[in-house]
């Protein structure tokens, strides 16, 4: 009988483990089937604080990413920005709307029940917007016939100075970025990001640059890169999906 208790130890030795594998195959296979996701949304700060303070700005920037596993959200933001500049010789208003697409991979390992994220991200960007000419100082040697439509279709001279609008223009940008989001009460997060820009197409007016784009911020004609941040506030609006496979 001793013998027979002995072999049966063994047996169960030997027989857990697998039942373990079983057992934690099967809990495997059911966090396969179920995919939780989670919808962010908010607003950039930091373009209202600039538009209360700055009389040459306006602007507004609402964000959004989608969680689609524990590391890959799907990001985007839209915004609209106005804002007026003088240079030397000119002074102009730009005003148009932008859209970012893209990706933030999160590699901030959370405790459970934390659900922060330090992240990097690209974003895919294209805007589209219009410069308003609101004076221009003629210089001497310059009669009115040499500017007169030179710059812009509709262009007039108007008290020494060239009055008009560009025509809509069209240009896109790559970004890198690095960024945080923290939760700081249930559901609603505070969140930073530092950006790099890299222009891929510009298009221009005739005869004038852009010293200036919605979205990417100042340009230079030598150099095709900018950066920029935004500090967010989020609110999460939590739901689930369950998937289950099909096993024939």
């Amino acid at each position: 009988m001793k013998i027979k208790h002995i072999w049966l130890f063994i047996t169960s030795l030997l027989l857990y483990p697998g039942h373990v594998v079983s057992q934690d195959s099967l809990s495997i296979e059911k966090k396969k089937d179920l995919k939780i996701f989670s919808l962010r949304l908010g607003v950039d700060l930091f373009k209202p604080i600039k538009t209360n303070f700055e009389n040459d700005f306006q602007g507004l920037e609402i964000v959004g990413d989608l969680k689609i596993n524990r590391r890959i959200y799907i990001a985007a933001e839209l915004g609209n920005e106005k804002k007026s500049q003088q240079t030397e010789q000119i002074n102009f208003t730009t005003n148009g709307s932008y859209i970012k697409i893209g990706i933030d991979y999160n590699f901030f390992n959370n405790w459970k029940g934390m659900d922060n994220s330090l992240f990097v991200g690209i974003r895919f960007s294209n805007r589209i917007h219009k410069h308003i000419i609101n004076e221009y100082t003629l210089y001497e040697n310059y009669s009115a016939v040499d500017f007169k439509n030179s710059y812009f279709e509709r262009a007039t001279i108007k008290d020494g100075f060239l009055i008009g609008e560009t025509e809509q223009l069209n240009s896109n940008w790559i970004e890198v970025l690095f960024g945080t989001k923290v939760e700081v009460l249930k559901n609603f997060y505070i969140g930073a990001s530092i950006r790099l820009h890299r222009l891929l197409n510009n298009s221009q007016p005739r005869n004038f640059g852009n010293l200036y784009a919605p979205g990417f911020n100042k340009i230079v004609d030598d150099n095709r890169f900018g950066a920029s941040f935004n500090y967010t506030v989020n609110y999460k609006f939590p739901f689930s999906f369950s998937f289950k496979k099909n096993n024939g």
